[in-house]
Formats: C-alpha cells, structure tokens, sequence
C-alpha cells in the first residue's frame, strides 16, 4: 500500500544542464554522514541530486509529503527506501515497519543497521522535502540515525530550512557535506548554458550574465523568464525586472500573469484538476480529467517546461508529479477557480486511490472533500488491513473526522474503533465506548447479525478479563464463538484465547492448556502471530504451575523461535517471553542466564515506558539475592521503589516485585519495612493461581520475618490445600519450603525435615534450586540432618549435597569459609576452647572443615580445593585427630561452636 512515486527519484528534465562544479563536490558523498541540500523552493535541489544520483547502483529515494508526519507512516517509506538501495537486504527491518511492530524509530533504525552490518556496497539514502516534517520523534529517530549509521551509508538531505538533526556538531566534526542556496545559485556560465537549451536563438554571455545576477541566480527565475518569451529579448528582461529581488513571495501573481494567463484554457483546465494530487500517473489524470491522454498531455507538459517532474519507475506504470512550488500555486489557482467543483475533485481523486488500492491517499482526499460518507466508505473497506498493519494513528486521525450519527451507522468501525482503544492499551475506554455504542445503535435501531455480534462479545470477553471479571469474560467468550462464522477468525482467535485465560486464572490448568494450545493453532493458521506468541506465553506458564519447568522451557524455545522467524523482537510480548525464561533460568539456579534474559528484556523495553520495565528490574534483584550480593540487589530494588511510586501497576506485577524486597528485608534483618509492607498488603478473595498464591506466599513470609508464626501456619495450611487440589505443583514447591522455616522456628525439628523432605521430592518434578538456596542455613542445617540420617534416597542425597554447595556459595560472604582473617580473630577470641588454642589446624584443614560443615562430600572437597580425594582424607584425618573428634557429624557440631561464638546467627 505504498505509493510508488514517494519511492523514485524524478529522472533528468528535459533541457536541463549538467551542473559539474557541484557534481564534483558530490563526488566526496560517501565520506560524509550527512549530506545536507538547504535552500528556498526553487534553487534545483532535487534536481541536481536527481542526476547526481542517476550514475550510482545502490541509491534510495523518499520524497516526503504532509502526511509523512506520522511516524509510521514515516517508517514504512525509509525502510522501503533502504530495501530499494540494498536490493532488499532489509527483510526483517521491512516486516517490522509494515506491521509496526516496535517501539519506536530509533528501535527500528537499531535493526535495520543490525541486518546492513554485513552490506558493504556503498550506498545512499536521499530524504526530499524534509521541511514539511515537524514531529519531533521523527527528529529524534534521525539524529539516532546520524549517530549510529554504517560507514558505507550516507544519509542525503533536501530541505527548504536547516532540519533539526544537531547540523552544528556534524559541521564540528567535519561530517556534513552542506550545499546552501548560495553555492545552489546559478553562476554566470551555468547560467549561459541554461539559456541556450532553452531558448530558439542563443543569448550572448554577458546578456545572460546580467540577467543572472538580476534573480541572484535563482534556478527557477530562470525557468520563468525563459518560459515567458523564449524569442523576444525585450520580453526576456522585462521579466528578469520583475523577477528580481522577488523570490517566493510574491511569485504567485508573477506566475498567474506570466504563465497561467499565456496557456490555453484547456490546458489551464487541465493543470488545475490536476493539481488535487500530490503525485499521479495515466488512471489518476482520467479520474480527474476525463481525459484519456493525460499521459501524453503530461509528457507535453514536461517537454514545455511547466514544471512537471517525471519519477524513474521500474515498472511499466509512469508517474508524475508537479515542482513544489509550481503545485503550490497550482492548489491556489484551483481553490480560487474551482472552488465549488473541489468537493468532486478530490471525491474522484480518492475513487482514483482506492481502485489503486491505496487507501491512505484515498483517506487524504476523503478528508479534504470533507465527505463522511466517502471517508466511511472507504473505512469500511480498508479500515481493518490499516489496523492489522499498524496504522493506528491514521486510523485514529479517521475514526475521530466521522460524524458519530455515521459511525454508528456502520457497527463494524465502531468495533474497530474499539478495538484500536483496547490495541492502544487505553483499557479504560473500551468500555466507554463499547456502552456508548450500544445506546446509540439501540436508538438508531441498528441491528447486529451473529457475526458481529460474535465480534463485540469477543472484545467485551477480553475486556471483562482485564478488569478481572472471569466469569463474565468466560460467558461472552462462549457466546461469541457461538455466533461467529468460521471465516471470522479474528473474533474465535480472542474468544478462545479468553477462554483459555479464564481457566487459567480458576486454577483449572488441564482445561487451560489444551485452549490455549488451540489458540496458538488458530493464530498460526491465520497469520495472527502476536497472539500466536501469547498463546505459547500462556502455555509456558501454565506447565510453570503445574510443575514441569523443563517442558515449559521447551515451549520457550518455540516462543523464541516464532519471534525470530516472524520479526517480532520489540514487541513487549518479546520481554514477557523473556522475564518467564528469566524466571524458569532462576529457578534452576542458572542465575547468569537467568540475568542476561532479563537485561535483553530491558533492551526490547528501551523504547517504552519506563513503568515497564519493573519486573525485569525486579529479576534482576533476585538474581542478585540468590548470588548473595546484598549491595547490588539494594540498587534494582531502590529501582523497583522508585518504579512502583512513579506509576500505578496491575496486582500481578506489584506481587511480582514483592518478591524481592520481601527476601532483602528478611536477609538484611529490616523488620520495620516488613511491617510497613504488611500493614498495607492487598489479601486477595482466593488462592487459585500462581498470582494469589504468590501473594498469599508474600504476606506469609512477611508474618515469618516478624515471628508472627501462628498467622503464617494459617495462611500456609490454606494455600497447601488449595495447590494440592489445583495441581499447583510449583506453588506447592515454593509453600513446602516456607513451611519448612515455620517449623523451624516453631522449634518443631522432625515436621521441618518432613516437610523438607517432601519440598526436595517435589523438586524433582520442578527442577527447583533456588528457593532452597534462597532460604539459606535453616535449609542446609536440617539437608546436614537429613544427610547424616541417610534417609534419602540416591537421587534426593545427591540433590541435597548439590543444594548445601550452592547454599554455601549463596552464603559464603557471611560463613563457611575459615579464611585467615577470621581464624585470626577466632584464636584471640577469649572464649575459644583450648583445644582448638593449643593444637591449630593448619590452613587447609580449617578450609576443609568449612567444606564439611557446608555440606560437601569427599569427592566434593576435592574438587573444590582442586587436590586428589586422598590428599582430603589426609587433611581430614589429622582434622579429627587435632578437634578430638571421630565422625564428620561432630566435625559439623564443632564448626557450628565456632561460628556462634564469633557471633554468627547459624
């Protein structure tokens, strides 16, 4: 749906000279980033890049008009700009721009420079008519383009006015090639060969010389007096006369006497029909005209110098376009003489454009007809492809121009309308809109079919889930799939994949999975990847709550691959995607995947709002926690506070961040933040999903820190049962292991290795690791226990002696390690046994009575302190015989003594 004519460069105009002094300065392009043509209308910028750029391979083309000032819109045309130059190496960045899926430019310019890392060819990138562009994330995306594009790549700027891409520190950095209407100015022997192309008998040189400097060598000044009186000299200078000193001003009552009145009037007819289009070919000019010749008329036109540009196509299909400022006071011309005929003018212009199949053309002249009808019309037949191509601004722009009473007239674009709402995440208008229209449709007495009310019940399902309204959501969903045809996949796609959430949210996973499955079928079917990819999100969270990591990783990895395949990296589903594998890399203590994956996460967010970015940042705390660096944990969470004041969040996230500040309380003693927490903590109504569970989990652990252990024992009775009756495995897991500290606490030694016991069992199915770490010595004391009692079984004692080292490393910034220091200090202190005083271990034994009191094996000693397994029972032998002890038990007893006595909390 591109017009063809923004993408080519207009081709040589008849008569018109090669301008070699600035054509050599040209040459030097490619060592430049910008090359910067600036200067009033008519000083033969485009013109003069056009055959500059006519002798190079690898050249794009972008010439800009007002509607450009949409940023997709925007994108869309430099990407197709880049592919035409590159030969179509782009490919990822193309289906990016045409789908909008990203961010913002700068993040669509960051991939497209990544896929022309490995072009080498010299190439060039000419933007025309940059003056007509005022948004400012447009200007922001090419000063990122500026500053980060390829060494091969030169950036060709045309504009009226210098463009606001920081010029003054390219000029600095000697990285501007610049071109101003001062150098752009006709000189005396350009302007003599000008002359004698032009006109039947030739011009003496000095003739032509003072005729140029009357119009300060002003190219299209020269066009005009030549055009007058191409044989009389008398004529020629009267002209130059009043020419001069005039530029733009006052050119249009030099170009009404001067030109308009000398054409014929069919010819003038002709012009001022035209003029309507910003661009036009052989089927546009018959819409406009009537006439059948408009391509030969055209090409006359061109050939009598009347300022009509012809664009170089590589089809068969020819276009033109009118010299900017030629069509300026064309458009004038029209509103002044056609005024009462413009309505139809620009009503045949959009037919022109629809039967082209360009509907945002189509849409402009619609608009300027100010013709609701034709604008719904055309809504009507594009108005869905423009939504599932990304152009929501557009479409906004429409929706908002139509009459309500013709909107409601036709109840597809008022699902369109809110559906573009629910696309824009302004959630809290769906609604709004959805009871408006009901209202007025029920006063119009407009009638649904099933199909579309299929289609509304789809979108208010979705809409009653996002304000947690699950029975509703499930209701509407049913109904919609009811009513809507099979051709109508768009509706059955959202209503399943509501289906499949409400189960979800119920705890009801068996049903969950399989629809959420069914969805991804669906959308993969129709093409509807980004719900293809939610589909598969939902997937992996669902077997996340049932226990199976590993299989959840897998559909990970399919996510992953739908992403790559089908460009959709800087979609926000791609961080979702991400945070989840996080979360799954976290939990197997795979903790520098786990931060890597959360970084990416932040990339793909680096175009969005800042509120977004929570959850990542609060990974990143966790990952921090588990590696036991406080200080670095403390910066993400002053993060996370400073994300959580600064916006309002959904109860999912802020649970999620929760998480971490609730275990940096508990590992740095701050009581008094936990209470604050505690004391306005959301207690939800159920216990039914991971997110309640979760939350339910936090208060819990909240009342643990506080030694409130008799509300925590209740909170955790209830959301055992409920786990064990929803087949929450992982939920379970985690509830296991908190259980576990109750007991402890509780003094209650043999029901905390019970319950142990049973976390670590679990832990097969989960694959969990660092929910036992994250616990720390209450867990490795009662693993020691449970080792010495040899009650495990092979695969859980070596799942446990695996869990002690990663606990030991967890810890090992508090103890564990008797590193020189602290058995210095241990030998001065006044209460150490004499023992330990009068035979001291040397400092590879306090090393290995560290290990043994940590839980590690022989064999683990030994590869931890890099020495052969019977150097360690040599180490340990001599160990026991110094302490005076005989079994590795009383070695972990008195390691125990040791660390109290120093004043550590084991």
């Amino acid at each position: 749906m591109l017009i063809p004519s923004k993408l080519s460069r207009p081709v040589r105009l008849q008569n018109a000279i090669t301008r070699e002094r600035l054509l050599q300065r040209l040459q030097t392009a490619l060592d430049y980033r910008l090359v910067l043509l600036h200067g009033p209308a008519g000083y033969g910028k485009t013109t003069l890049i056009a055959q500059w750029a006519a002798t190079l391979p690898h050249v794009g083309w972008f010439s800009l008009d007002d509607s450009d000032n949409q940023p997709e819109r925007f994108a869309r045309y430099l990407v197709a700009a880049l592919q035409h130059a590159t030969g179509g190496h782009c490919v990822k960045s193309e289906s990016l721009s045409q789908k909008h899926q990203y961010a913002r430019l700068s993040s669509l310019l960051g991939q497209v420079f990544a896929e022309l890392a490995d072009w080498t060819e010299p190439t060039y990138l000419i933007i025309d008519d940059y003056h007509l562009i005022d948004n400012e994330e447009i200007h922001e995306a090419m000063r990122f383009f500026l500053r980060n594009q390829p060494d091969n790549l030169t950036l060709v700027v045309i504009s009226r006015a210098l463009p606001p891409l920081g010029i003054a520190n390219l000029r600095v950095r000697e990285q501007l090639l610049e071109l101003d209407n001062q150098l752009l100015a006709f000189n005396h022997q350009e302007a003599q060969q000008f002359f004698c192309n032009r006109l039947t008998t030739p011009m003496d040189e000095q003739e032509s010389a003072t005729l140029c400097d009357e119009v300060e060598g002003w190219a299209t000044a020269l066009q005009l007096i030549a055009l007058s009186s191409p044989d009389s000299r008398s004529t020629v200078h009267q002209s130059a006369r009043k020419l001069s000193g005039l530029n733009t001003t006052y050119l249009w009552e030099y170009l009404a006497e001067e030109v308009m009145d000398r054409i014929d009037a069919p010819t003038r007819d002709f012009l001022l029909r035209c003029s309507v289009l910003r661009s036009m070919n052989d089927s546009l000019v018959a819409k406009l005209t009537g006439r059948q010749d408009g391509l030969a008329q055209l090409g006359e036109l061109e050939r009598r110098g009347l300022f009509v540009q012809r664009m170089d196509m590589d089809g068969d299909t020819i276009w033109f376009r009118f010299h900017p400022l030629f069509a300026s006071f064309l458009q004038h011309c029209c509103l002044q003489q056609l005024a009462a005929e413009l309505p139809e003018l620009h009503r045949r212009a959009a037919a022109g454009w629809q039967a082209l199949n360009i509907p945002s053309e189509a849409i402009h002249h619609a608009l300027a007809a100010s013709d609701a009808l034709l604008l719904r019309e055309i809504l009507l037949q594009y108005g869905w492809s423009l939504f599932h191509h990304g152009e929501l601004a557009l479409l906004s722009g429409c929706l908002e121009a139509l009459p309500y009473d013709e909107l409601i007239q036709s109840p597809n674009l008022v699902l369109l309308q809110a559906w573009l709402a629910q696309s824009q995440h302004r959630y809290t208008q769906v609604d709004a809109l959805l009871e408006r229209a009901k209202q007025a449709m029920a006063e119009h007495q407009v009638r649904l079919n099933d199909a579309l009310q299929g289609e509304f019940n789809a979108l208010r399902a979705q809409v009653a889930l996002n304000a947690n309204q699950p029975e509703e959501a499930i209701h509407l969903a049913r109904e919609a799939l009811q009513q809507l045809p099979p051709t109508n996949f768009y509706g059955r796609i959202v209503a399943t994949s509501v289906i499949g959430e409400v189960h979800h949210y119920l705890g009801q996973l068996s049903s969950a999975l399989p629809m959420m499955q069914r969805t991804e079928q669906m959308a993969r079917r129709h093409g509807t990847y980004h719900y293809a990819l939610w589909a598969l999100l939902q997937q992996s969270e669902i077997l996340i709550a049932q226990g199976f990591l590993q299989a959840a990783y897998e559909v990970q990895d399919k996510a992953l691959e739908l992403v790559q395949n089908q460009h959709l990296e800087q979609l926000p589903l791609h961080e979702f995607l991400l945070r989840i594998r996080a979360q799954v890399l976290w939990s197997w203590y795979r903790l520098d995947e786990a931060e890597s994956c959360a970084r990416q996460g932040l990339q793909v967010l680096a175009g969005y709002e800042q509120k977004q970015q929570l959850q990542c940042v609060a990974m990143l705390a966790k990952v921090s926690l588990a590696r036991g660096d406080i200080d670095n944990a403390s910066q993400h969470l002053q993060r996370c506070e400073v994300l959580l004041h600064n916006a309002d969040y959904h109860s999912d996230w802020i649970n999620n961040a929760d998480i971490p500040r609730l275990l940096y309380w508990q590992m740095t003693g701050d009581k008094q933040s936990v209470r604050n927490w505690l004391a306005q903590a959301e207690r939800p109504d159920a216990a039914c999903n991971h997110f309640l569970q979760g939350q339910w989990r936090n208060i819990a652990r909240a009342h643990l820190i506080l030694e409130e252990n008799d509300l925590a024992a209740e909170i955790l009775q209830h959301l055992n049962e409920e786990a064990r009756r929803l087949n929450l495995y992982s939920d379970l897991n985690r509830n296991l292991l908190l259980c576990t500290v109750l007991h402890w606490q509780c003094d209650e030694r043999s029901e905390a290795q019970r319950t142990l016991m049973e976390a670590l069992t679990l832990s097969n199915r989960t694959g969990f690791v660092s929910h036992f770490v994250i616990e720390g010595e209450i867990v490795a004391q009662l693993l020691r226990q449970l080792l010495q009692l040899n009650t495990l079984s092979e695969m859980e004692q070596h799942k446990a002696q695996r869990l002690l080292k990663d606990i030991n490393q967890h810890h090992r910034h508090k103890f564990a390690h008797f590193d020189e220091g602290f058995v210095e200090k241990l030998l001065n202190h006044p209460n150490v046994p004499e023992l330990i005083r009068t035979s001291p271990l040397t400092q590879r034994e306090w090393q290995v009575l560290g290990l043994i009191y940590s839980g590690y094996s022989n064999e683990q000693i030994a590869v931890e302190l890099d020495v052969a397994a019977t150097t360690i029972k040599t180490h340990i032998r001599n160990l026991y015989q110094k302490l005076g002890i005989l079994h590795r038990q009383d070695a972990v007893e008195q390691a125990q003594k040791l660390l109290k006595l120093m004043g550590y909390g084991v």
